[in-house]
């Protein structure tokens, strides 16, 4: 991994790619409950979040990073999903693209991350109507970020090369 973007590229790519149903992609940041506020976005949404477990100095300015990758599936309705409900197919229909999230993610690689696991499911109340869902998985990924400048500051640096033969006596 270069930097987040490309992390959080990689993932909005696989989503777009296998659950086309997702009709909005963001970074989390708790835009479910100020939907007042919010820019409009339609549903079903998933919002991504990530922060650290751990991280390990492997080298100069790289990092082995121990990541944990919050997805936060929405869900606007007032459909039930009880037995006899009306329209509870539709209902049910959330049910699928949770796992289809779990099916896109869990024991998966890419170029920004590896070994993703699924290590947490829970429901996060809204206090609207919608069903709001996190799934949380843990991965491994190579932090370069700090090291960009650094080679930004290599490529840029000014060389003298000794053009004088070098003579052995």
């Amino acid at each position: 991994m270069q930097n987040w973007k490309d992390l959080y590229q990689e993932h909005a790519t696989a989503i777009e790619n296998k659950m086309p149903e997702i009709e909005w992609f963001d970074l989390w940041h708790n835009q479910v409950n100020f939907l007042t506020e919010e820019h409009p976005f339609s549903t079903p949404a998933l919002f991504v979040s990530y922060r650290t477990i751990g991280t390990e100095d492997i080298g100069e300015k790289v990092q082995k990073v121990n990541l944990q990758v919050d997805f936060y599936l929405y869900y606007e309705t007032f459909l039930d999903t009880f037995k006899g409900a009306y329209n509870q197919q539709s209902a049910l229909a959330f049910i699928d693209l949770m796992d289809k999230i779990n099916a896109t993610f869990h024991g998966t690689s890419g170029e920004n991350y590896s070994e993703m696991r699924r290590i947490n499911f829970a429901p996060v109340d809204t206090g609207n109507a919608g069903n709001l869902y996190r799934i949380s998985y843990s991965c491994v990924l190579l932090d370069y970020s700090a090291k960009n400048g650094c080679i930004e500051e290599q490529r840029n640096a000014e060389i003298n090369i000794d053009r004088e033969p070098f003579v052995i006596d």
